[in-house]
């Protein structure tokens, strides 16, 4: 990288070092700013060729400088031969003003260094562009070296050297006397300019009689820029020493040749010996084969070479070349025709000018920007012809690169885009508005175009407002939108409220329409909805337009119309629109299908959120629900748990102690306040940890939920069974004496909820059976859930059956010791017995296995028809008395085993008096046949 730097920077001393030694002092510095060094040109290459401008208008120009140092190597009087050549040739192109030759902008000035002049802005010689690089800066330019000469520039290159021969034989009475590829420059716009004016002969013949041109002997021993180029000299200048206007016609037919050759020459001559050489080339011109111009086209391949006969005579002028059919081309007529376009009118130049876009696909584009732009953007100063030339413009505008729009098109266009007059300027720029906003920079649009657009809008032609409100659409999608939401939207709505034309209004409805997909959603719900509510008219045109906006609006993916907005602003303004009585049978069938779709989708979105929301608030109640029985679960769990653990203690010391303290003690510590223990305080932990993973889930689907009712308070069938039982046993026992008594401390409770809720009557408790007639139930006793089976009660706190029992003491709660456990037993028929101790055995002994629900119930069958003798002819017990209440007591949980009620350890064994066992079979069967079946 810093190599290349050093390069860079030793190159461009070393330029910056040629051009100040090259023009140091010279007078054309004081008026011009000498630039870089671009090409070569003049009899030799001998010309540098350097940018400039002038320092007071700042125009651009071209500056030819001949440095002395070249020709150091020759004798004084050498030198000054060579410089009154140059000088010569440059005053005398000076003198002559023509199109076709080289216009100077500064004549010549001489210093003690060089020579200087300056001229309109070149390109390049043509020898440059041919190939010879000589006095060229090194490296060569890059737009030299890649320079190529397309058909179209040779072949006007060609006419416009005819045409300057023409001028310089016809008119100056002049012979060049050097037509060669050094001495054709190309101007900045491509056009092939005559210089080199140095060995020029002017006829000695007055204007009137034919023309006369002395001729000197060719002079070997002069320098060779005080020569011509012997290439491109005519035989008869060495051969004869005699010239006209046909000697240049041979250097021409010469240029041609190496044109179409690149750059190479017809024939090389050896300079020491020119007399044998040109003897040589002679010959060989007489005998010209058609291979030797196989290189030229066909159609001007005749014409070359009558251009290089032998004999001068037969050669064509310059005119007569000027209308040769190989100059006929389409582009080469189109160009000659800008060169001329100052001498035409205006009406010339408009039908000119209306044809052109038809030629200029065909022209190359370099030519079209060096040779056609130029020439049409000077036409804008006419503002009559501009009409004409902007179609023109900005067609070459579409194949041109956005750097080349903005540095040769755009500064041109600027004072343009604010012109009102003609309409038609407008109307041209509307039309080509995409082309605009791709090309301009920002700042331009800003600034100039769409300043345009607004004017547009608001012109007082109707036509131009229709055609814009037209156009927008097409490019709208290039306008940013802070301009398209602030400034072009708000002069639409205003040209549709204040216009009375009934086409701008409609037009205005169909550029919204057409706009909308450029649009933010929530500009057109809050600023383009309201305002359709704002037009007054009620044409079916207005209206069908503004149901047009609402049907884009409302099934555009991007835009759309909330619910909210459909039910309060659309709908109440559609449906009265929708009965208008202009509106015919169609138009009338196309407001009631938009209807329909925004209600359809209004009732559908709104029943969606509907559900949702119905879908929330029952998985919320379901996990309320399950918040609250885990907590009430785990409550009830804790303090069943703690107060089986206290009935087990105090139950036990109970009926070991039978002590009145204990009871006391127990009493007094169960009324005390309970505190939390460890266990409850980690359950509590643990549901707050629950609870805040339920709060961080993802929210879960709906699932069908099905709450499961409360269970009912089972209505207590105590009674209703004891009484029942009572009138059975009443007639099988013979009036056995009870020896003493004792009452139940406490009956189970079984089921949900289920409990006395106040002492039970004692009456109704007594039974005929053998017991004590003060039995009863003490209703402050201990009460169980309901559990999946039914066991023992004292089967610990881990047992199934037994998860949510509390046990309650009670102040006239017994003492169970063996002797009052053997007391209750009353002395029977039988009284060589022993007394049943089993319910102890139940208490403090082992658990027994558990046994199945129907084998429990045959065994109990058995005991009551041993115990329980009916008289005979005694009403057995119906199912229908016992049937539904047994029932009821299995399906709240009133199991028979583990109830006390029913252990054979209660009842006494009585007589077997049982007449006849099969009737009490049945009549069992019905009682307990739920439980069997």
């Amino acid at each position: 990288m810093e190599s290349m730097l050093n390069k860079l920077k030793s190159t461009v001393t070393k330029v910056t070092a040629d051009v100040t030694s090259a023009v140091m002092g010279n007078p054309v510095t004081r008026e011009f700013d000498v630039g870089r060094h671009i090409a070569s040109g003049g009899n030799g290459l001998a010309w540098k060729i350097f940018n400039g401008t002038k320092k007071s208008t700042k125009q651009e120009v071209a500056v030819f400088v001949f440095d002395k140092k070249l020709i150091d190597k020759y004798q004084k009087f050498e030198k000054d031969q060579i410089i009154d050549s140059l000088k010569r040739g440059v005053q005398q192109l000076t003198r002559l003003r023509h199109p076709r030759l080289l216009t100077v902008q500064h004549p010549l000035e001489e210093s003690r260094d060089c020579l200087a002049f300056c001229t309109e802005p070149v390109c390049a010689s043509l020898a440059n562009v041919l190939g010879s690089w000589d006095n060229l800066p090194s490296p060569v330019p890059s737009d030299i070296k890649e320079y190529k000469l397309y058909d179209v520039e040779t072949k006007y290159g060609l006419l416009q050297v005819s045409e300057g021969l023409s001028f310089l034989h016809s008119s100056v009475k002049m012979v060049h006397g050097n037509i060669t590829p050094e001495n054709i420059i190309l101007n900045k716009s491509g056009a092939w300019k005559i210089t080199g004016f140095d060995f020029c002969i002017q006829s000695t013949n007055p204007s009137e009689q034919e023309p006369k041109f002395p001729c000197k002997e060719w002079d070997p021993n002069l320098p060779s820029l005080c020569l011509p180029n012997p290439e491109y000299l005519a035989p008869e200048y060495i051969l004869s020493v005699s010239c006209e206007t046909a000697s240049d016609m041979y250097s021409l037919g010469a240029v041609m040749y190496a044109v179409f050759n690149k750059g190479k020459p017809i024939f090389e001559v050896n300079k020491q010996d020119i007399y044998k050489s040109f003897s040589r080339q002679l010959d060989q011109l007489s005998r010209l084969s058609s291979s030797t111009l196989q290189n030229i086209p066909e159609e001007v391949r005749e014409h070359v070479k009558l251009l290089l006969n032998v004999a001068p005579a037969v050669r064509p002028d310059a005119d007569q070349m000027t209308k040769i059919p190989f100059f006929d081309d389409v582009g080469a007529m189109t160009l000659q025709y800008f060169d001329s376009l100052f001498q035409r009118d205006n009406l010339q130049k408009s039908q000119f000018f209306k044809g052109l876009p038809k030629v200029l696909p065909k022209l190359p584009k370099r030519v079209i920007i060096q040779r056609i732009l130029p020439c049409l953007t000077s036409e804008f100063v006419n503002p009559d012809m501009v009409p004409f030339v902007l179609p023109n413009v900005l067609l070459i505008a579409e194949e041109c690169t956005k750097e080349e729009y903005v540095r040769l098109i755009l500064p041109d266009l600027g004072p343009v885009f604010k012109q009102q007059e003609p309409i038609q300027i407008l109307l041209i720029f509307l039309q080509k508005m995409d082309l605009l906003l791709t090309k301009t920079p920002p700042d331009e649009i800003k600034n100039s175009v769409l300043p345009m657009v607004y004017r547009a809008l608001e012109a007082p032609s109707i036509q131009i407002q229709e055609l814009c409100l037209n156009i927008i659409p097409t490019f709208a999608n290039l306008i940013d939108y802070p301009s398209m939401k602030n400034s072009l939207i708000p002069r639409i709505k205003t040209a549709c409220l204040q216009t009375s034309s009934l086409a701008v209004r409609v037009n205005s409805l169909v550029c919204l329409g057409k706009i909308l997909e450029y649009l933010d959603k929530w500009f057109v719900l809050d600023d383009i909805l309201p305002f359709l509510q704002q037009i007054p008219s009620k044409e079916p045109a207005v209206l069908m337009g503004i149901l047009g906006i609402y049907k884009c609006t409302f099934t555009h993916k991007k835009l759309g119309i909330t619910k909210e907005q459909l039910a309060g602003r659309v709908l109440p303004h559609l449906i009265p629109l929708s009965i208008e009585n202009n509106l015919n049978l169609n138009q009338f069938n196309s407001f009631i299908c938009v209807i329909k779709d925004m209600l359809n989708r209004l009732e559908a979105e709104h029943k969606t959120k509907l559900e949702q929301l119905h879908v929330m608030q029952e998985q919320q109640k379901s996990l309320d629900i399950a918040n609250q029985m885990s907590v009430s679960e785990d409550a009830r769990s804790s303090s069943t748990n703690n107060q089986i653990d206290k009935v087990f203690n105090n139950t036990g010391t109970d009926l070991l102690t039978s002590g009145p303290d204990s009871k006391e003690n127990e009493l007094s510590s169960v009324q005390k306040k309970a505190s939390l223990t460890l266990e409850e305080k980690q359950k509590l932990a643990k549901e707050q940890e629950q609870a805040q993973k339920l709060k961080s889930q993802q929210p879960l689907k709906p699932l069908a939920t099905s709450v499961t009712p409360p269970v009912k308070q089972t209505k207590d069938l105590t009674d209703t069974l004891i009484d029942n039982m009572s009138s059975l046993t009443s007639h099988s026992i013979n009036k056995a004496q009870v020896a003493s008594s004792n009452s139940f401390s406490s009956v189970p409770c079984m089921g949900v909820g289920m409990g006395f809720s106040s002492p039970v009557d004692s009456t109704k408790r007594n039974m005929t059976n053998g017991l004590n007639t003060n039995m009863g139930f003490q209703t402050a006793g201990f009460s169980m859930g309901s559990g999946p089976t039914a066991q023992n009660f004292f089967s610990g706190p881990s047992a199934t059956g037994a998860t949510k029992m509390s046990i309650v003491p009670t102040a006239n709660m017994p003492n169970y010791s063996p002797m009052s456990a053997a007391s209750a037993i009353s002395p029977l028929t039988q009284p060589n017995r022993p007394p049943d101790m089993s319910a102890l055995d139940n208490l403090f002994g082992p658990q027994k296995p558990k046994v199945s629900m129907k084998q429990l119930a045959q065994q109990k069958s058995n005991q009551w028809v041993n115990q329980f003798v009916p008289p005979q002819g005694s009403p057995s017990m119906s199912s229908s008395v016992m049937g539904p209440q047994m029932n009821m007591i299995g399906q709240t949980g009133f199991g028979i085993q583990g109830n006390p009620f029913f252990a054979p350890q209660n009842f006494a064994q009585p007589a077997n008096t049982m007449t006849n066992s099969s009737s009490a079979s049945n009549d069992l069967k019905d009682l307990f046949g739920n439980f069997l079946m």
